[in-house]
């Protein structure tokens, strides 16, 4: 471990401050660019001693777990809560601009879709059982360290105010000191608590977490690795108008408010389309909203997430036909044969992207596609497999519903 002094000239794709070094860069977390701070440095990444020039941007953070300095250590929920907001609005629509030229891409690039404190309805947490009590709340940093929170401003209330009946739950269920994951939805009939990895539960802890949901308000479903434990009320979230059951544990866009967006910018580029495919579909986040003007065919590799999205199509009123189908796309995407039926694509991939699916959209005659991403990296790679084949990207729009972190989504539109 070395002692030095460097200025920060940026921040990384991960939200660090990034300065250059004799080794090549050096990454400084809660740093901005333009600042000067002596820093303890281990191969390529420093921590930070002092500070002597701080930058203009910065800011008080909003809550007091984050940073080095945060209470319980330094929660690795959020990167970026030191950023003033307009540095850091450029900075996510900076991700998207960069890794589109990368790939020789300079099309239009709207502002960003900002997310605002309070927005979040689903979270995923960490925990452990304690002997002094359950920890709740995020790693550290490289660490698995869990950070116990008793605040969070980027979390909707709704989840803030139950964080106590949530430990409740947790302790009922947890068999052991291992650590596991819990996912916190917050849907219109109560919080539906998604756990991962919690080993052995037997007839003891299902009695235990039964007593505990039925002895308080607000809990809808209780799962462990996608087995209900329990279902007072069945967990309910509406994608435009039409009730979905989300399966266990199943995806859903972290906010409202840039699900909104995504599916607003969707609409309005497809508006005309009479046959929709909606490819990695999940439970029916565009293709149920599509279906109240067009035909959609919706193509996802989740069983439970395709039967969710069916069984809401078919008890919903004022929809046009929605067929589904069960389709690893990442294996077997639609062929261009296949596609020739549609006249639009929206297509929602995980991080990975949709490579190969794209090559076939790209030797298709499907006039207009929407593309969904939360990878702006993969994004950029697979908008230049298909503006390689004639396609012209109309507009590419940011979006942020990750608050204070290094991750951004963004809908791309294109017309052959």
């Amino acid at each position: 471990m070395s002692t030095e002094t460097v200025t920060i000239n940026r921040l990384g794709s991960g939200g660090d401050g990034i300065a250059a070094g004799p080794d090549g860069p050096v990454y400084v977390p809660f740093t901005l660019p333009g600042e000067t701070v002596a820093i303890a440095r281990v191969k390529n990444h420093g921590t930070v001693m002092s500070t002597s020039v701080a930058s203009p941007d910065r800011v008080s953070p909003a809550c007091h777990h984050f940073g080095p300095d945060g209470r319980n250590g330094a929660c690795g929920g959020c990167s970026l809560q030191h950023a003033g907001e307009t540095l850091y609005h450029a900075y996510k629509r900076g991700l998207v601009v960069d890794a589109l030229k990368s790939k020789g891409l300079t099309p239009d690039v709207a502002p960003l879709v900002i997310a605002r404190p309070g927005e979040r309805r689903r979270m995923v947490f960490t925990a452990r059982k304690t002997e002094k009590g359950m920890l709740l709340g995020f790693n550290q940093a490289s660490s698995h360290h869990i950070v116990d929170i008793d605040e969070c401003p980027i979390s909707s209330p709704g989840i803030v105010s139950r964080l106590d009946a949530i430990r409740l739950v947790a302790d009922a269920l947890a068999t052991d000191s291992q650590g596991f994951r819990l996912t916190v939805l917050e849907t219109l009939s109560g919080l539906d608590l998604a756990f991962e990895g919690i080993r052995k539960i037997g007839d003891k802890q299902r009695r235990a977490v039964t007593e505990c949901v039925l002895s308080m308000r607000g809990i809808a479903r209780v799962s462990n690795d996608g087995e209900i434990l329990i279902e007072p009320q069945k967990p309910q979230i509406d994608f435009g108008g039409v009730p979905v059951i989300p399966p266990a544990g199943g995806f859903t866009q972290a906010t409202k408010q840039a699900e909104e967006a995504m599916a607003s910018l969707v609409l309005d580029h497809l508006d005309k389309a009479k046959r929709v495919a909606d490819l990695f579909s999940g439970s029916g986040t565009f293709a149920l909203r599509i279906a109240r003007t067009a035909r959609v065919h919706a193509v996802e590799g989740d069983e439970k997430a395709l039967q969710a999205l069916d069984h809401a199509s078919r008890h919903a009123q004022g929809l046009k036909p929605v067929t589904v189908e069960k389709r690893d796309l990442f294996r077997r995407p639609l062929m261009a044969s296949e596609l020739k039926v549609f006249d639009a694509v929206v297509f929602d991939p995980p991080r990975a992207g949709a490579e190969h699916q794209c090559r076939e959209l790209a030797r298709s005659g499907v006039k207009k596609i929407a593309a969904v991403s939360c990878n702006p990296v993969t994004l950029a790679r697979d908008l230049s497999i298909l503006a390689a084949a004639g396609y012209r990207i109309t507009g590419v729009t940011p979006i942020d519903q990750f608050l204070w972190s290094s991750h951004v989504e963004a809908v791309a539109t294109l017309e052959k």
